[in-house]
């Protein structure tokens, strides 16, 4: 049988917005299977950088952002502030250290926030994907919105890739 890599936008929406959302979910389809290679214990093992357990706090958080604060123009619900409530970094401008959860409470809260994504984009209609949003340092559409958040967890599933490795040679997360 002959392999097919097809780009499938989600069922259910406007196609363009459909096609955005595929991109990000191929993105995160990607990530967790990368996650699927690490042994649970090593999510907040110290390597050079940042720990695994940090990356992923950091992309659910920047997601969520995005989406409220960019794409729908309102503040984030109460259940997302609650499972965000870590400032984005520290004093010094690094991510805020992220650590003593479990690898499955980081893919429930990745997956909340992509819930909220997915089901908030649902009425959304090329018009309004291709609409600038005026912020106070920039205009931004929500379909630059989507492209970098596809390409936001792309990099960072390379950083935690790289940490893997790191932790692998040190004998530090399995095989």
């Amino acid at each position: 049988m002959t392999r097919k890599l097809l780009a499938e936008p989600l069922a259910g929406y406007d196609p363009a917005v459909g096609a955005a959302l595929w991109r990000l979910e191929d993105a995160r389809r990607r990530t967790l299977e990368l996650l699927d290679e690490l042994p649970a214990a090593s999510v907040d093992a110290k390597a050079e950088g940042n720990t695994i357990g940090t990356v992923l706090y950091h992309m659910a958080l920047i997601e969520a952002d995005w989406l409220y604060t960019e794409i729908l123009e309102q503040a984030p619900p109460p259940a997302i502030e609650e499972l965000l409530p870590a400032d984005h970094r520290d004093e010094a401008g690094i991510l805020t250290l992220v650590s003593g959860e479990t690898l499955d409470q980081h893919r429930a809260r990745l997956a909340t926030v992509r819930r909220h994504v997915i089901d908030a984009l649902r009425p959304m209609s090329a018009d309004e994907l291709d609409r600038p949003r005026s912020l106070p340092d920039y205009e931004v559409t929500p379909a630059w919105v989507l492209h970098h958040l596809a390409q936001h967890e792309a990099e960072h599933r390379g950083e935690i890739g790289s940490v893997m490795a790191r932790l692998r040679a040190a004998g530090a997360a399995g095989n």
